[in-house]
């Protein structure tokens, strides 16, 4: 995570800051108050094991009560994934979603080897696995209703692999990293694997080095470009950006989406670290809150 800080600091984006939402956003009741008993149908937690790149991630559904199947959130932790916001997780479950969350291959105990690349091909996997009928149905999720939602280098992950499925309900970016859109380049390597080195806790089969070479190698082919906005247009966008030097590539992409025909697009900024650190009930709330809103 502080890896991509230093990361921020080495490009200036040039687009003016775009406009957020100032005004505050009430506490919706599943932000403190647990959900009503239902013993025929209570909440539960299942353990998952996804096939993608030949192994099998591992990942968690949060499953919500209720009788019938639930719209359905896919919660991506960043880079390395110190903050997975299983505490986000838990309200939306409270608020009558599921959240799935995984960790990518190479990462936290997930087998495989780590790379960029290979998040965007796992976040793939895991939305086939859930929306393959048999999944479908024992998880109780209506796959009408799957939303992708990312933190930090998870936001870059969910802007791509949303801006290629038109079947997904919505977008939330939170702290987005656009890791192909850092200006990093091959004069600029030794900075970036400083970066990385930042950024190697729980990773297998990678090194600084790797990692600075194809971040580099991601620029700009795979970044927040007019494609990705152009992709994101037709469907709900929320962004949330924060003090962390992320804000102005979330707000142009926000932007761009919106020049390409987005009549959706919410983005609102929070005085506070890139962690959300002092603002989780207000990222809670603003989550939740666009949730509800979607038809």
């Amino acid at each position: 995570m502080r890896g991509l800080l230093l990361l921020a600091a080495l490009t200036a984006f040039s687009a003016a800051p775009m406009a957020t939402l100032a005004q505050p956003v009430s506490l919706p009741p599943a932000v403190f108050t647990d959900p009503a008993s239902d013993t025929a149908n209570p909440p539960r937690m299942e353990v998952l094991h996804i096939p993608s790149g030949g192994v099998e991630i591992n990942g968690v559904a949060y499953l919500a009560g209720g009788a019938g199947r639930h719209p359905t959130v896919v919660l991506l932790h960043g880079l390395p994934g110190n903050e997975k916001n299983l505490d986000l997780a838990q309200a939306i479950r409270r608020a009558g979603w599921n959240v799935v969350t995984f960790n990518y291959r190479g990462s936290w105990g997930s087998p495989g080897t780590f790379s960029f690349e290979g998040n965007l091909a796992d976040a793939k996997a895991v939305l086939a696995y859930l929306r393959d009928p048999a999944h479908a149905s024992s998880l109780r999720i209506d796959t009408t209703r799957l939303v992708i939602a990312g933190h930090s280098m998870g936001g870059w992950v969910s802007a791509l692999t949303s801006a290629q499925d038109p079947g997904l309900a919505g977008t939330i970016l939170i702290s987005a990293a656009d890791m192909g859109g850092q200006g990093a380049t091959a004069a600029a390597k030794t900075a970036v694997v400083k970066s990385m080195a930042g950024n190697m806790e729980s990773l297998a089969g990678t090194s600084p080095e790797k990692m600075a070479d194809e971040v580099i190698g991601l620029t700009p082919r795979l970044s927040f470009n007019a494609q990705v906005a152009r992709g994101l247009a037709g469907k709900p966008l929320l962004v949330l950006t924060s003090d962390d030097g992320l804000a102005p590539g979330a707000e142009k992409l926000a932007k761009a989406v919106q020049d390409a025909g987005g009549r959706s697009v919410t983005v609102r900024h929070e005085a506070t670290d890139h962690g959300w650190s002092g603002r989780r009930i207000a990222l809670e709330a603003a989550v939740i809150s666009w949730l509800a809103e979607l038809k």
